[in-house]
């Protein structure tokens, strides 16, 4: 099948999706979302298609896991936030934000760390911070799962090194 007729047959199984997709997470907007995160999944991925197996079955599977993994990620950034009626000075100092130009010069120098990474260190890097897993980079960049591992802790290491100057700052924090 050519990636055209797949593309195709992909976005005719919209309707079935969006139902599907419902039953999920209960939001129109949010299933919307979810379906159209899976639509474009599936023709990024459309090489892992196997002609003659269950398109709708492939799909519906690609739904499933978009949805549990963004049910965990936003699982976890939830669990950091606590709300409290009383706010100590410890609180707010924890939740106060640095002024924009302070932020603006921290960006800077992050963004000049990532440059000077090689591209070998820095996409893989990049993808996991995207919320990426280590499976899909390495499918994704044709490289042995452990090799994925290591370039991003080599990529947090170098990142690390160029950025001690922060270490004090984000230590005083927590």
């Amino acid at each position: 099948m050519s990636t055209i007729n797949l593309n195709n047959e992909i976005c005719n199984h919209r309707s079935c999706l969006e139902n599907f997709a419902m039953k999920f997470t209960g939001d129109t907007e949010d299933a919307n979302d979810l379906v159209q995160d899976t639509i474009i999944k599936a023709i990024r991925y459309h090489k892992l298609y196997r002609e003659g197996t269950n398109l709708r079955g492939w799909l519906y599977t690609i739904m499933r896991n978009t949805f549990i993994n963004d049910y965990r990620r936003n699982g976890r950034r939830k669990s950091i936030l606590t709300v409290t009626d009383d706010l100590s000075a410890q609180q707010l100092k924890k939740s106060a934000t640095m002024n924009l130009g302070e932020g603006k010069f921290v960006m800077d120098d992050i963004h000049k760390a990532m440059g000077t990474l090689q591209s070998e260190y820095s996409v893989p890097f990049l993808k996991y911070f995207e919320g990426y897993k280590y499976h899909e980079i390495a499918e994704e960049l044709n490289i042995p799962i452990g090799t994925v591992k290591t370039r991003i802790h080599v990529a947090r290491q170098l990142l690390k090194l160029q950025l001690k100057m922060y270490a004090k700052q984000v230590a005083s924090i927590y």
